[in-house]
């Protein structure tokens, strides 16, 4: 892609019918703006995947949360997850049946747990206390469980979800001790599931890590095969973060080669009647959605230029906490000079960078600028540090209108909970 001020968004249309000012001036900023286009192509990109009949995609919703947003998604057919009583409460905001919420645990309290097989989910438990847990909650009932593959991929230690160095899953080794905890609580053992980490870009992992769990399914004894109903293979779908630099995307049909080849044949190998989930968030949400924002000070100190924003990392997590990378874009003239400059937030810690020494056009006070793929963890890792206020939240249609879908925080809001 050509060095643009605003070349990418410009090309898919992204704002609709609205300028990134017009939306800055209408809603304030700091502003998260999703496309709804974008998001159902990428619905559909994943549905996609395999023609199989026993194969869904379960989006994960700690990627985002919002309830317009998770409507939209379960409109284009897919299944929702959840991992705490809020994102529970979201998918049932959103309209999911229980029956189509997986409730994938990790060191909940007994309350949490008994909520989720209330509610009528499927309970997946990550370690042998969580399954003892389960089974004294919900004796006779069902029970799934999260195997740790070895194998971890993603594009920070921080992300990686499988191996000896994650906290995540139940070693391999221990089939025994969960064949016994099975059979102490008279639990069925209704699914299996993993995940490798977040962010690959290469189908290759992600697939030895699936042909792991299948092989790990197959070693059980009849009894226990024979009540699966579930395989889920997890997640971690990256995607091109580097637009400006020409990255290339998922090579979506190796994978979906690969996949579908698995599933087929092990199929046919074992007589195997049940679903099989994928369980993609950042791939269905990241790039539905740009951060806006707006340049609050410019300054140099020796021969460095900053661009002091109101995006804190109390809005946008990802940079400071994974070093993450963000394209960013400058809404205004196509003339000005490309210079190298650090753009900067508004929370007192010297962490508090969005990008270092990136070559942007000259920004100058009052300019609008946005961040670029921030669908997937943006939102639903803002805090309130520094007592600043969360934004508000705006859906530009595939009709091209745009409607706010969360109000900004008020400084009453920021109170509510308090006590005298």
């Amino acid at each position: 892609m050509s060095r643009s001020a605003h070349g990418y968004t410009d090309s898919i249309q992204f704002f609709g019918d609205h300028s990134p000012s017009e939306l800055a001036r209408a809603y304030g900023t700091p502003l998260y703006v999703y496309s709804e286009k974008v998001l159902r192509e990428r619905c559909r990109e994943l549905k996609k995947l395999s023609q199989n009949p026993a194969f869904e995609v379960n989006y994960s919703v700690k990627a985002n949360s919002n309830p317009a947003l998770l409507r939209i998604v379960r409109d284009e057919g897919l299944r929702a997850d959840a991992m705490s009583p809020g994102e529970l409460a979201m998918d049932r905001m959103a309209g999911f049946d229980p029956a189509n919420i997986l409730y994938i645990s990790n060191n909940n309290t007994r309350e949490e747990l008994a909520q989720a097989l209330a509610a009528g989910c499927l309970v997946s438990v990550d370690s042998l206390s969580q399954l003892a847990t389960l089974g004294k909650l919900a004796p006779d009932g069902k029970a799934m469980c999260r195997i740790n593959p070895g194998i971890g991929e993603g594009h920070s230690a921080k992300v990686v979800t499988g191996g000896s160095k994650t906290k995540f899953g139940i070693n391999s080794d221990q089939t025994a001790a969960i064949l016994e905890m099975l059979r102490l609580y008279n639990l069925r053992l209704a699914g299996l599931n993993q995940h490798i980490g977040s962010l690959f870009m290469r189908p290759d992992k992600y697939l030895e890590a699936a042909r792991f769990l299948l092989d790990y399914a197959a070693a059980l004894p009849p009894a226990q095969f024979g009540q699966l109903e579930i395989i889920d293979f997890g997640g971690g779908f990256g995607i091109p973060y580097h637009k400006y630099d020409r990255e290339e995307r998922l090579d979506l049909p190796a994978l979906s080669h690969g996949l579908n080849s698995l599933m087929s044949q092990w199929q046919t190998d074992t007589g195997y009647e049940g679903k099989f989930l994928i369980e993609p968030g950042r791939y269905v949400m990241a790039e539905c959605g740009v951060l806006l924002g707006q340049v609050t000070a410019i300054k140099a100190n020796g021969r460095n230029r900053f661009a002091g924003t109101d995006i804190g990392f109390n809005v946008i997590q990802r940079p400071v906490m994974y070093d993450a990378y963000h394209d960013i874009e400058v809404y205004a003239r196509d003339d000005r000079e490309f210079i190298n400059q650090t753009v900067v937030g508004n929370i007192c810690e010297s962490g508090d960078i969005l990008a270092k020494n990136r070559l942007l056009p000259a920004m100058t006070e009052g300019d609008i600028i946005g961040i670029l793929d921030a669908g997937a963890y943006g939102f639903s890792m803002a805090s309130n540090y520094n007592d600043r206020l969360l934004p508000a939240e705006a859906l530009i249609s595939e009709d091209g209108s745009c409607r706010l879908i969360r109000r900004a925080q008020t400084l009453d809001d920021l109170a509510a909970c308090l006590l005298p």
